[in-house]
């Protein structure tokens, strides 16, 4: 399947590590050039505006999606390619889902990890098949991964996380297994 489309999850805040900010610098300029469309939250924010800001610096095209109740406290990107403004949570994750053809998932909070395990539980219900990167920044994921494994330990998991989800350490490991 042919990648034109990638939504990324992460923080509408930037985190204590300055290297989030600099992977969300370097995934957007990537997605730019590698002529992906970027899909997100529709925040000016955090790594949520960082990426966006760093696609749209580098000619690429920016789709936002923010729910109505989330416009000032996310602080809507006024710069984008297009921004849907959609009622709830709800609409806002399906629509993003189904604009793109893989996810990518940075640091981020509670809303980054629902969209995390939203996305996965879709994958394994087989209600889409898109592959799922998690970006590991200086090991902001490992806890994750490592749960993970206890669940499929514990015998709660259907199949390897492995077949689910891919953990990378950089953006540049992420496009080289996007494909």
């Amino acid at each position: 399947m042919k990648i034109e489309s990638v939504v990324v999850f992460c923080g509408s805040k930037t985190g204590q590590n300055p290297i989030f900010m600099k992977h969300a610098a370097e995934l957007g300029k990537l997605i730019a050039l590698l002529n992906l469309r970027l899909v997100y939250g529709g925040g000016k924010s955090g790594l949520m505006g960082a990426i966006a800001d760093a696609v749209l610096a580098h000619g690429g095209k920016v789709m936002g999606v923010i729910p109505k109740i989330l416009i000032e406290w996310e602080n809507q990107h006024e710069g984008l390619t297009e921004l849907f403004v959609v009622p709830d949570m709800h609409t806002r994750k399906k629509m993003m889902y189904e604009m793109c053809d893989a996810a990518i998932v940075m640091p981020g909070g509670f809303g980054t990890l629902d969209e995390l395990f939203e996305m996965l539980t879709w994958n394994q219900l087989k209600i889409h098949d898109k592959k799922i990167y998690v970006l590991n920044t200086e090991g902001f994921y490992t806890h994750l991964k490592l749960h993970l494994q206890h669940l499929l330990k514990e015998g709660f998991l259907y199949e390897l996380p492995e077949e689910r989800i891919i953990f990378c350490d950089t953006p540049v490991e992420i496009f080289n297994k996007i494909g």
